[in-house]
């Protein structure tokens, strides 16, 4: 059946017809519904961002915070932020991008990407599965991993889950450096070859959200907790279920958080045992939390491998210096005598390719993998990495690089 029907000027004639099934069919082809609400909710994830999001919904208020927050009024986050939304590329176009390389070298390793998985706290608090699940992503990903002297997971247990890993060790150097050396054994004799020693830490930063959410570390009920915690009977009941959550490194302590806190952190800490631990290490030895172009240089001149410009995620002292301005300034001061690596504030791949552009070696990320693992576990974690390395990618192609290195000297922050 076909119609005719002129225009409102009557100049010419439109033929109409009904369509036939196989024109229309097409049209139809309704996507296969996803069973599994793990991956459901993960193909919804287009970003670190909505991984965040789907973390807020199915983990406690104290503990999503707890990965969320930072300290006082969080401007040191919110600077780091903001500093990645004034990068600007320069594209070159009418380059052959068809097959772009985002492999690098990390201490002298491989990597397939330019980013290695910061030391986090308490990682089976935020998700049952914990340190093992995320060693396991970042081994199937290419990068290193850092377990936590305050982690859940003890370093001979990660390292026998995850032998094919690139498995780091972070470490605070405590008042009782007897005990430290034994940490440090312990750590040598799992086969660890790199440590990373955390030194902007000299005493707890005061995150405000936390004490307001009533967070203790590990977790304990109160009546402010117990309703947060009553809201979430699949984290609850996953905690409930698995291994008590304790700092796995330390099961020998015997006291309160706090008076660990006031063990572990050294407000005396001082370039001397820097450089004793540099005698004590023969392995890889990373120092994090440098934000000064002195501070840089002082730990370079001690022979350290590589320098982590950080502020702690904001975790610490607030108006901190913003890694990412800070980071040019550096790399200037250090001239190739150690590896750099930023942190704070990074939550994509653009971002990543961004500091490299400005004199990264490597960036570290642990907001991103957390909202990864609270959303949906180790898979969550995967599809952190897909979603970066995506991201990546697509900014190599449009900026007109074949390699990662060659983001040098194409990015500038706007004023």
């Amino acid at each position: 059946m076909t119609t005719e029907r002129g225009d409102s000027l009557g100049t010419r004639k439109i033929r109409r017809k009904l369509p036939k099934w196989s024109e229309v069919s097409p049209f139809l082809g309704f996507k296969k519904p996803e069973l599994d609400p793990v991956e459901r909710r993960l193909q919804k994830a287009l970003t670190v961002k909505d991984l965040a999001e789907a973390a807020r919904r199915r983990t406690p208020k104290s503990v999503f915070y707890y990965v969320h927050g930072a300290a006082e009024g969080e401007l040191s986050i919110w600077r780091a932020r903001d500093a990645f939304s004034r990068v600007e590329f320069e594209p070159r176009v009418l380059h052959d991008v068809a097959n772009v390389d985002t492999r690098t070298t990390i201490l002298g390793k491989e990597a397939s990407f330019p980013l290695i998985l910061a030391p986090t706290g308490f990682t089976r608090m935020m998700q049952h599965e914990g340190e093992i699940a995320v060693a396991r992503a970042a081994a199937r990903a290419g990068v290193p991993y850092t377990l936590s002297t305050m982690g859940t997971t003890a370093p001979g247990d990660l390292q026998a889950a995850v032998p094919s890993g690139d498995n780091w060790f972070q470490l605070y150097l405590w008042k009782d450096r007897a005990a430290t050396k034994q940490l440090i054994d312990q750590v040598r004799a799992a086969g660890y070859d790199t440590l990373v020693l955390t030194v902007d830490t000299p005493v707890a930063g005061n995150r405000l959200r936390d004490t307001r959410n009533g967070l203790t570390i590990p977790p304990s009920l109160s009546v402010k907790t117990f309703v947060d915690f009553a809201l979430y009977p699949n984290w609850w009941a996953n905690i409930l279920t698995t291994e008590p959550i304790e700092f796995a490194s330390l099961k020998s302590f015997d006291g309160t958080v706090a008076e660990l806190v006031g063990k572990m952190f050294d407000p005396s800490l001082s370039l001397d045992d820097v450089q004793w631990l540099r005698d004590e290490w023969e392995g890889s030895l990373v120092v994090k939390g440098i934000q000064s172009v002195e501070d840089a240089k002082r730990v370079v001149e001690l022979g350290v491998d590589a320098v982590v410009v950080s502020n702690h995620g904001g975790r610490q002292l607030d108006r901190a210096p913003t890694p990412l301005e800070l980071l040019p300034r550096v790399a200037d001061a250090v001239n190739g005598r150690a590896q750099i690596f930023l942190d704070t504030g990074i939550l994509s791949g653009a971002d990543v390719l961004a500091a490299v552009g400005l004199g990264a070696d490597a960036c570290m990320v642990g907001r991103a993998y957390l909202y990864g693992l609270m959303a949906g576990g180790e898979r969550g974690v995967d599809r952190m990495f897909e979603i970066m390395r995506s991201e990546a990618v697509r900014t190599m192609q449009l900026t007109g690089v074949d390699t990662v290195q060659e983001m040098r000297g194409r990015v500038t922050l706007r004023a």
